[in-house]
């Protein structure tokens, strides 16, 4: 899974069935998700380990058996620990097409009118086991699995319906729609420019913060300092590149954004736990 554009724009699936399916463990190149968002809605089952996941400014701890939810537009990220996990990415207009009765539930859902729980943990055993009903389904692929799949989505809307697992008319204050607008308005410049230097003043200026303020204001939405965060997200374009193409580790240094080839192994090692080369072998 390549959370590269932080507003993620890539077709999911095919016309007729818009869902993608991942598997994600340590050998995965994107293991870590840094912050995005996408038009599409996300479900993640947690296999193994723990799953630490920031969503707009809650954060919560998946556990194995955890099941996370998460909604169009909304900033997230995660941090996986010994984990493997996996997600299907899918497009919610979907659901309108099938059943004319169910429409004006599942429409409910875009129009934001409900918010379905982020977070179910294992415990929850009804959505565990049709979500589990689910992945098996989009993981193993047997024939008719689109029509499993597909009832099985249905069946977990309704569970959660019937059994309230949602807010209704959920709002968000003025002003935290707009901390999210400015995080995501300096995550676009960071996607758009972390091939170039970028500066603390260059980010701070994007919101018209101070230096010292906006560091404050990126600390509590993201837990990284900028430089830190901008570091992250070039480390993860680097990984991409060693796995994909022949570019020397200075050449991919370079291009992504770190003018010092040591600095760039000693950060890339920080966060990796081997050096590039290791990495790519």
């Amino acid at each position: 899974m390549q959370y590269f554009e932080y507003n993620e724009k890539k077709k999911r699936g095919t016309t007729d069935f818009p869902f993608d399916f991942y598997h994600i463990d340590e050998q995965h190149p994107q293991y870590i998700m840094p912050y995005h968002w996408h038009i599409e809605y996300e479900i993640i089952r947690i296999l193994e380990g723990t799953f630490t996941i920031s969503l707009d400014e809650q954060e919560f701890i998946a556990h194995p058996g955890d099941i996370l939810f998460i909604g169009d537009g909304i900033l997230h990220a995660g941090m996986p620990q010994d984990c493997v996990y996996e997600c299907i990415v899918f497009d919610m207009n979907t659901f309108l097409t099938h059943h004319t009765i169910c429409r004006k539930l599942i429409q409910n859902i875009i129009d934001h009118s409900i918010l379905i729980h982020h977070y179910f943990p294992k415990s929850n055993t009804q959505i565990h086991e049709i979500v589990w009903h689910m992945f098996d389904a989009f993981s193993k692929q047997p024939v008719g699995y689109q029509l499993s799949g597909i009832g099985e989505f249905y069946h977990f809307f309704g569970t959660v319906y019937s059994n309230g697992l949602y807010l209704t008319n959920p709002k968000q204050t003025p002003q935290d729609h707009k901390r999210i607008m400015q995080i995501k308005s300096v995550m676009e410049f960071i996607e758009s420019s972390y091939a170039s230097t970028i500066t603390l003043e260059e980010l701070s200026g994007i919101v018209h913060m101070s230096p010292k303020y906006f560091c404050r204001f990126f600390y509590e939405m993201t837990r990284q300092t900028p430089i830190s965060y901008v570091n992250s997200y070039r480390i993860e374009r680097a990984c991409h590149q060693l796995l994909t193409t022949d570019l020397s580790v200075t050449e991919i240094a370079f291009s992504c954004g770190f003018n010092d080839t040591s600095y760039f192994i000693k950060q890339f090692k920080l966060q990796k736990s081997v050096t590039p080369k290791q990495y790519a072998k």
